[in-house]
């Protein structure tokens, strides 16, 4: 019995050298009846076997698979490697279609719930067992909703990344949740049938009072705060965030000035956008959040930043303009609540306003950088006599957004409101501007661009009605500021 066990593992590492070549090897192994085999013994009653198949698994379906071949192609003929590539990623899909074909997916689960991860091994099994997940979806992402409909995964990933004691295997459970969440309805919406937005919640909590050990568990803390923006994409879930006091949290992650204070931030930013962020943007103010948030906004604390997993100031930046995009649309108009919104830029003798003209200035001219590369590409596309259509345009676009048309955007709707909201700003605004040879001219263009960009459709009905309010609004702000000029 020992000897046909040992037999089989070294049977098993025979498999390892086809992934030097998918094209010609993959094939042949789904021909051969060998997945099957393999799928077969996922199941064997020795678990150390069973943990030897998925590593092959694993192995098989890696996204590096046949590099070499595809390198040696590639040097050869550009064309070669390009058709080897593709060759590739066919043999791939043959090979995890058999996978499927064969219970891949709960045979998988079922071995997660028989390692006990007190042993070397079983830690090895499971991050084996994960890693075959992340190849899977990472291949073929419409796989993500299978996953968890048909399986008991999400639960067990639920329970895993809860567990108190932190250690590799943890940090690569948040990483699979995390992908799972991904752009995925189906999948939130299970989440918060699993209680997942309590869970979320306790587990950053441990980080309020003190930062992650070390780099893999800043990665930890990461994957679940990713987590939680994934979630807060979907309408029901920003009130489950409210109902868990998910506002408090991010409020006090806030003050303490850790690396979790600039992921609050961007909760925040995503728990409060749309009118179905209303409730959390009126608990936001009414927790006193306003005080700590312009702490971040007007970059105090700012010395810790060099600290381990620190994130970038733009990117920070972006998310402290889209929390205040969201109070000024979401805050009805002369409650206290909105109120005590526009004193604070009142307050200081109108320093936040300055703040903010910086921040536009910055996004200014990161995007105005962007800006003249795309120029010189629409003149050697013309020169070229290349057509220039709705693809080239939408990509021209997005690349100004991603460089700094977004938070421009975003900083001149918050200044119009302000401006329309309080004269007093609108006099300081108006100097400012003229210090830097520039009027309301220069936002009234900023949001008569963001206007005419406003997507067609964000989402059926609801969506069209969305973004018909949103005209309108900037409508007017374009109105006033230009009765102001």
């Amino acid at each position: 019995f020992i000897e046909s066990e040992s037999d089989l593992d070294s049977a098993l590492k025979q498999f390892l050298p086809l992934t030097q070549n998918p094209p010609l090897f993959y094939p042949e192994l789904v021909k051969s009846g060998a997945i099957a085999l393999l799928s077969n013994l996922l199941s064997h009653e020795n678990t150390d076997i069973a943990i030897e198949v998925v590593s092959v698994l694993q192995e098989l379906t890696d996204e590096d698979v046949g590099a070499e071949v595809d390198d040696l192609a590639e040097e050869e003929d550009e064309g070669s490697g390009a058709g080897m590539a593709t060759r590739t990623r066919l043999a791939m899909a043959e090979l995890i279609d058999e996978l499927l074909n064969n219970s891949i997916l709960d045979l998988l689960v079922a071995n997660l719930s028989r390692l006990t991860e007190t042993e070397e091994t079983d830690r090895q099994g499971v991050f084996h067992v994960l890693g075959t997940f992340e190849n899977l979806v990472s291949f073929m992402p419409p796989l993500a909703d299978r996953i968890v409909s048909e399986t008991s995964l999400l639960p067990w990933l639920l329970k895993r990344v809860a567990q108190k004691e932190y250690e590799s295997n943890k940090q690569y459970a948040s990483e699979i949740l995390a992908i799972l969440l991904q752009q995925s309805r189906e999948n939130v919406l299970r989440l918060a049938e699993l209680d997942g937005m309590e869970t979320m919640l306790k587990i950053l909590s441990q980080y309020r009072k003190k930062d992650p050990g070390d780099r893999e568990e800043v990665e930890f803390m990461e994957n679940i705060f990713n987590c939680l923006c994934s979630a807060l994409a979907e309408a029901e879930m920003k009130q489950l965030f409210l109902d868990a006091e998910g506002v408090e949290l991010m409020i006090i992650m806030m003050k303490e000035r850790l690396l979790a204070r600039t992921r609050s931030i961007k909760v925040l930013d995503y728990a409060m956008q749309t009118d179905l962020g209303t409730g959390n943007c009126e608990r936001f103010v009414e927790m006193l959040g306003l005080k700590t948030f312009f702490s971040a906004f007007m970059g105090k604390g700012e010395g810790k930043r060099k600290k381990l997993g620190a994130t970038s100031s733009f990117e920070d930046e972006e998310h402290l303009l889209g929390i205040l995009v969201s109070l000024f649309t979401n805050l009805a108009s002369d409650t206290p609540l909105r109120i005590r919104l526009v004193a604070k830029f009142v307050e200081g003798n109108y320093e936040k306003v300055e703040r903010l003209l910086e921040m536009r200035e910055v996004a200014e001219a990161r995007m105005k950088a962007v800006e003249r590369d795309i120029v010189m590409e629409r003149r050697v596309m013309e020169a070229n006599q290349e057509e220039i259509g709705d693809d080239e345009e939408a990509e021209w676009y997005i690349r100004r957004m991603d460089a700094g048309l977004s938070s421009l955007q975003n900083a001149d709707y918050i200044l119009a409101w302000l401006c329309m909201e309080d004269d007093g700003a609108m006099n300081h605004a108006k100097t400012l501007l003229a210090r830097k040879d520039q009027s309301f001219g220069h936002i009234i263009g900023v949001l008569e661009g963001f206007r005419d960009n406003i997507g067609d459709d964000t989402g059926g009905e609801d969506g069209a009605e969305e973004e018909s309010l949103q005209r309108m609004v900037l409508e007017q702000l374009i109105a006033f500021l230009g009765g102001s000029v």
